[in-house]
């Protein structure tokens, strides 16, 4: 079994019990990212993995209606609020970022972020970094 709740509940079992993980997979931007010269040129792909642990009590989907939960929107608005239009140099800030902006939002408890950019080296599917974090109970 790949569950990334049962992984979080690794870190705090809680986080298995009283929560529900939204995830949001391979979501692509376009970015200005990266030290090398020919990264500097144009933007390039980046690949978003976001998974948040959201306390039940704020997500029960308790009825068939979006308000019974977080909407998805709001990770893809974190995403592109963070990549703007300027220039990053590391997919490390930007991934620290990320995370802080989603554990910013009082109803996710933990959050993983994950970035990877696809089209860097040829003999590479991708190059990427990644982020956990956890808020105190």
């Amino acid at each position: 079994m790949n569950s990334m709740l049962l992984a979080f509940g690794a870190l705090d079992a809680r986080l298995a019990t009283h929560c529900r993980l939204l995830s949001l997979r391979q979501h692509e931007q376009q970015v200005r990212i990266g030290v090398h010269a020919f990264e500097r040129q144009a933007p390039q792909r980046l690949w978003f993995d976001v998974d948040l642990c959201v306390r039940l009590e704020q997500a029960p989907a308790a009825r068939d209606d979006i308000s019974q939960t977080v909407d998805y929107d709001f990770i893809r608005q974190t995403i592109a609020s963070a990549v703007g239009t300027q220039h990053h140099e590391l997919q490390e800030t930007l991934c620290d970022t990320l995370l802080a902006a989603m554990l910013r939002r009082p109803d996710v408890q933990a959050a993983r972020v994950a970035t990877r950019k696809p089209d860097v080296y040829p003999d590479s599917a991708s190059v990427g970094t990644e982020r956990i974090g956890i808020k105190p109970w």
